[in-house]
This record gives structure tokens, sequence and C-alpha cells, in this order.
């Protein structure tokens, strides 16, 4: 049976929590210590804004467990987007000091070398999508990946977890095309994970998470719940259940867990840790203005998608999607939030880093 394990947490107990959560998930277990180990990183936004990218307590956490348990030969990995900065997004997240403090290297990945694969699962969108053939980045192959996603809403997805944060590392920052077939494509991630990870976990930060128009503009919560797996369909599908949406009604789990990937019907999933049975932070996902159009022009206008997405005109898209995020709602509704998200025990954390 597959087990999930999750923990309440608060400002003052992160770091011991972290490591009761990863003991009690039993990571020793599951990712040797002796093999080599990837760190995926969670980067949606280069700039700051709770609940979007991987917490500093959350790396640092996983990293202070890590070196005090013989973990030494571990990298952190984070790749770009059209629309994000990798080195910005490890300034502005506070990832960049505890690296250095804890020794681990970080590799950015559109510097890394990306070699052609072809995936011995059949795929149920990848080869359409990209008929010209798939590449992943060398390093992965072969090794060990612990993913650090953080709980939110997506607006393509309605959640987003340790399956979609592998989004970010086996696709290379064209992954925009997949969004018209979002989660046929996340399912052919995780079956491409099985064949070239010997070992997978997740461990996903819910202390501060997010709700409503996710990944970026979102209305930070304080949920103070830390969640564990070996299993990426059902660390996913307990954090939908937490976050108050039906596992099972989402697309990308229901697919994963009828092709046997993993377990999406929470009723089969063993629980362990806290009590969190009456837990329901009643969710609800929106769309921002890009995602919307996204979805319109992509799905619905079709005809209008090669040319916008295909030729030079997409970097109209890029920098519309830009201005809004980082120019327009940030400045207008994000500093706001982030201001009132200072003053509580979690923002007062985030500051001390």
């Amino acid at each position: 049976m597959p087990k999930v394990t999750v923990v309440h947490t608060s400002p003052e107990t992160v770091l011991d929590d972290y490591k009761r959560l990863l003991e009690t998930s039993e990571v020793k277990k599951h990712i040797p210590s002796q093999e080599e180990l990837l760190l995926k990183l969670n980067l949606s936004w280069s700039l700051y804004y709770p609940a979007c990218s991987t917490e500093p307590w959350q790396l640092e956490g996983i990293l202070k467990y890590l070196k005090e348990n013989g973990y030494n030969d571990v990298q952190a990995v984070e790749n770009k987007t059209v629309v994000t900065n990798v080195m910005k997004g490890v300034k502005g997240n506070k990832w960049g000091p505890l690296m250095k403090k804890y020794g681990v290297p970080f590799v950015s990945l559109p510097e890394a070398e990306w070699v052609s694969y072809k995936p011995k699962a059949e795929m149920l969108a990848m080869d359409s999508i990209f008929p010209d053939g798939h590449r992943i980045p060398k390093m992965f192959i072969g090794k060990n990946v612990l993913h650090l996603p953080t709980l939110k809403c997506h607006g393509h997805t309605t959640m987003t977890g340790a399956m979609k944060n592998a989004f970010g590392g086996l696709i290379t920052e064209r992954r925009h095309h997949s969004h018209k077939m979002i989660h046929e494509v996340l399912v052919d991630l995780l079956a491409i994970q099985k064949e070239i990870h010997p070992h997978l976990f997740a461990v996903m930060d819910g202390a501060v998470a997010g709700n409503g128009k996710g990944p970026r503009t979102m209305e930070p919560v304080e949920a103070n719940l830390l969640l564990a797996s070996d299993d990426q369909v059902a660390i996913d599908a307990v954090a939908a259940r937490l976050m108050g949406f039906d596992p099972m009604q989402i697309p990308f789990i229901k697919m994963a867990h009828d092709r046997g990937l993993g377990c999406g019907d929470v009723s089969q999933v063993e629980m362990l840790g806290d009590d969190v049975t009456n837990v329901n932070l009643n969710f609800k996902t929106g769309k921002s203005p890009v995602i919307f159009f996204d979805q319109l022009f992509r799905k619905k206008m079709k005809f209008l998608e090669p040319l916008l997405f295909h030729t030079g005109l997409f970097q109209l898209c890029v920098f519309a999607s830009a201005f809004y995020h980082d120019t327009f709602w940030y400045n207008t509704f994000g500093k706001s939030r982030i201001r009132k998200f200072s003053k509580t025990p979690w923002g007062q954390l985030f500051g001390r880093y």
C-alpha cells in the first residue's frame, strides 16, 4: 500500500518538523544515501512570492537532514521558462546562501547538456507535441531525484505538486507548447522518470499554501502542513484532498492512477504522521488573464495557435506575460500581499533568511 506522511508545522519548529517528516516517511529506505541525488527545486517565479516556489525553510529542512544522514553526493537543479530567470530566482527565493551553507552545488539546467531520449513507455502526448524528438538533461539519467514542490493551485492543472515539478526539469523552455495537453504530458513525464531515475521521492511544503489563481497570483494561506512520499501520484492526491478537491476528478492524477504509475485513490493510501482527517482548506482554483488567454488560443481558437506560438509573434506573448506578472500584478497587488505576509510568523521567518 502506498504511504504519504503529513505533519503539522510552525515557524518555530519547522526544521525539526522536516526531520520528523523525513524520518516517518523513511526517506533513507527510499533514497539510498550512497547514491547520487538531485534536488529538483521549484521555481514558478523569479521574484519571491509566498507559496510560489521552494521556500527557504523547505530547502534548509531537507539539506540539514541530508547532511546529517550521510548524503554526500547531492546537487540542486532548476530550469528556466520563457518568463523566468534561474539565477534571479536563486537569489530572490534565498536559495543561494543555504546551498553554500550545506555545501550543495547548484546546476542551472539551461547550462547543462541535453540529450535525445526515446521513452520506452507509450506516450500520451509527448510525441505529438514534440514530433522532432524529446531531449532531457543528460545528468538526470541514472540519478535519484527528490522533488521540492509547494502546495498550491494552478490554473492549468487545478493543483500542482510532485508530478508537475518534473515539468520544469525534463523539458526545455519550449515546454509552454505542452499546455494544450498538460495533463497527458505530466503522465508521460512520470513514465519517463520511472525509466531514468532509480528512485523518486517528493517533499511538499504547505506551511504557506497558495489559493486561487496559481501558480503565481495567489492568496497565501498559512496551512502549516508538510507532506512526503515516494509515490508521486499519491502525494499529489493527498495534497489535492487537503486543498478541498476530489483527486480522481483531476485528469493527470486519474490518468496516472489508471496507468499504474501511482495511487490516486486516497482511500487506498496509508496515511502516516499527524491526523489530518478533518483538514479541508476549501481552495478554489482560478485563472490569471495569462492562463485564460493561453488556453483560449491553444484549445478553443486553435487556428491562432500556429501564428501566436510558432512565429516571431510569440515574443509579444512572452512580453505580455512578463509585463502582467512582474510589472503590473506584482507591483499593484503582489507587494501589498507580501507586506501583509511579512508581518506573520512565516513572513518573519522568511525575513530572517
